[in-house]
């Protein structure tokens, strides 16, 4: 049987790994787009957008081109931000089968 006491000190330096790496998490910065490029939008890891970048060629589009396509964006970077923290927390917990949407620390 193992001592309640080491097993209660890594699930403390588990909690301590998450809590770092959800900080690192929050200040990496993700690139979405669409259009191929024609639009770029950054964002942290906190989902703040934090840059949009519009290529001049958008200009003479339609306002509901320019839309979708900041959207799509948007959109393509919280994908990519999800994937980053799935990827991250997912190296850390190892063969611990975690329930779906399973939020740390503790």
């Amino acid at each position: 049987m193992t001592d309640l006491n080491e097993l209660m000190k890594q699930a403390k330096k588990i909690q301590e790994q998450f809590q770092k790496a959800q900080e690192d998490l929050a200040n990496i910065v993700i690139k979405g787009e669409a259009g191929a490029g024609l639009i770029t939008v950054d964002m942290n890891g906190r989902h703040d957008v934090v840059k949009v970048n519009l290529s001049d060629s958008l200009m003479s589009e339609e306002k509901e081109v320019i839309e979708d396509l900041l959207a799509a964006a948007v959109n393509d970077a919280v994908r990519k931000l999800e994937d980053k923290n799935k990827e991250a927390m997912g190296g850390m917990t190892g063969n611990l089968k975690m329930p779906e949407g399973f939020k740390f620390p503790f």
